[in-house]
């Protein structure tokens, strides 16, 4: 478009200069990358190894780019209340908060927004943190999760790539168009999460009008040791509500921070937010079979094949009494589990696992658990790790530190072990971007849209899409062109519509 500005045009301007030549790929050491494209795994489904620095050394330098904010989700809002079970599912999962109806577990929660920084607008068109702590007395369990059930990616390779396109250009210092299109066009997985952030509940009205999702597969276990996977739906007791982006665009100047204001007063004045905590069951043999991977993080499964199964509720009725305490330095990690829960192959939890707990121990130090929000109060703590910086408790006073010992230290016992699992198939980068990324998209476009929605998506698209390169607007109408063809002419249409408007007023 004629009327970009140098700032807008800051990665056209250096691609011209580079006249089509590139660098070698490398690791921070210098060792030249052969393929960047995916993890190496055990097989297709497989779990990730350690052996893969150049995943490792990419994720271990993301998590420590950011000081002292979350280098994602940085502005947030956090409360406590209780988990109360209201269903038996004990035949699924031996969970401590699950154990008995009726059983209530002490829990907090952090919602958050994104991409944006500490003093961003609580409005913004965003994905939104949902995480929730149980209290339990085998120790914290941390489902970490967001408000879609759904995400941008399936493989953690491209995890901080896709992070930084919703950061800021790093010449302009300005949110840039061109990295955020340029990003998802390449990558046609993102699809299906792009098309829900720009429908209105991109926009979501607050925290409490919103749904909650732990959005990877998980394993639970039974008292027996049978498994089944899972996924978790927190869904909303106060409804959905969202902004249009006309609505959400005022409050980003009137009141930015709206949604924090918004749950503060809700528990204060006594109207608490609660949420009914669902799951979703699979079992080994229906994943074994299933026509996609269950196990990758930018598809659903169908409800009507797989029905949500109540579990029990969620209700925060108390506010932080000091929000750098509790809710800043509150941290959370999908590694932070319990016996019952386990993780699933998915690799984006899996790198989840490892990103998550290393960066809290750069960010707040290597003691982040003994932090009074983060430490397992109702569970006693007794393990071989001591010193470190910031060591406040009594650092396990006379016990060994050492295992094993013949000193009365604390033992393990085979009671809490983990299901096993078969791993077969030959460690490699399997490339993911060839899988079907299109099919379930068509389906929230055509079953799960009303007409109006669809209207709104479009418009919501074509507004923010309008500003990026002329080549990436036309690489967007050819993807989603791709979901349905009715899409990608509206989009082409209120793209065009929304140039002529923008050339008419530059003639004014």
């Amino acid at each position: 478009m004629a009327n970009r500005d140098k700032a807008t045009r800051q990665l056209e301007e250096f691609a011209g200069a580079a006249k089509g030549k590139t660098d070698r790929l490398t690791t921070s050491t210098g060792c030249p990358i052969d393929n960047k494209k995916a993890v190496i795994t055990a097989g297709a489904r497989g779990p990730l190894l350690m052996q893969d620095f150049t995943f490792t050394d990419e994720l271990a330098h993301f998590g420590r780019e950011r000081i002292p904010e979350r280098v994602v989700h940085a502005k947030g809002a956090g409360a406590f209340g209780y988990f109360e079970v209201t269903h038996d599912i004990t035949k699924y999962c031996k969970a401590a908060p699950f154990e008995s109806i009726g059983k209530k577990t002490p829990v907090a929660i952090r919602f958050s927004t994104v991409g944006g920084e500490a003093g961003s607008a609580d409005s913004a068109r965003d994905p939104r943190g949902f995480a929730v702590k149980f209290y339990s007395e085998d120790g914290n369990w941390d489902l970490v999760g967001n408000n879609t059930p759904i995400f941008f990616i399936r493989d953690p390779m491209f995890f901080a790539s896709f992070i930084h396109t919703q950061k800021r250009n790093p010449v302009t210092h300005l949110k840039d168009p061109d990295m955020f299109w340029d990003f998802i066009t390449l990558r046609p997985e993102t699809t299906h999460q792009v098309s829900f952030l720009f429908t209105d509940r991109g926009t979501p009205d607050g925290y409490r009008h919103m749904n909650g999702y732990g959005s990877h597969t998980f394993r639970m276990v039974n008292k027996d040791g049978e498994s089944v996977w899972v996924k978790f739906h927190w869904k909303c007791d106060q409804g959905i509500k969202n902004f249009n982006r006309h609505r959400a665009g005022e409050l980003a100047s009137t009141d930015p921070d709206y949604a924090i204001r918004d749950l503060y007063n809700a528990i204060a004045t006594g109207n608490f937010p609660s949420w009914t905590l669902h799951i979703q069951v699979m079992t080994n043999e229906q994943a074994e079979k299933h026509r996609d991977n269950p196990f990758d993080l930018t598809k659903v499964w169908s409800q009507k094949e797989y029905p949500l199964i109540p579990v029990g509720k969620m209700v925060l009725n108390l506010n932080p009494k000091n929000y750098f305490a509790e809710v800043e330095q509150i941290a959370f990690s999908p590694a932070h589990m319990i016996p019952g829960i386990e993780p699933s192959p998915d690799k984006m939890l899996q790198g989840r696992l490892f990103s998550y707990s290393d960066t809290h121990r750069h960010r707040l130090g290597t003691n982040y658990l003994q932090i009074p929000v983060n430490c397992p109060f109702a569970a006693r703590t007794r393990n071989y790790q001591r010193d470190g910086p910031q060591c406040v408790t009594d650092n396990l006073g006379g016990l060994p530190n050492y295992f094993p010992n013949s000193f009365s230290g604390p033992t393990d016992s085979l009671s809490y072990a983990q299901s096993k699992f078969t791993v077969s198939g030959e460690a490699c980068r399997y490339n993911t971007c060839d899988e079907d990324n299109f099919s379930q998209c068509a389906i929230f476009w055509r079953d799960v849209l009303s007409e109006a929605d669809r209207e709104a998506t479009v418009d919501n698209m074509a507004s923010h899409i309008v500003s990026a390169a002329d080549f990436l607007q036309k690489r967007a109408v050819e993807q989603w062109s791709k979901v349905d063809p009715d899409w990608g002419k509206r989009l082409e249409r209120k793209i065009a519509q929304y140039k002529s408007q923008t050339t008419t007023t530059a003639n004014l």
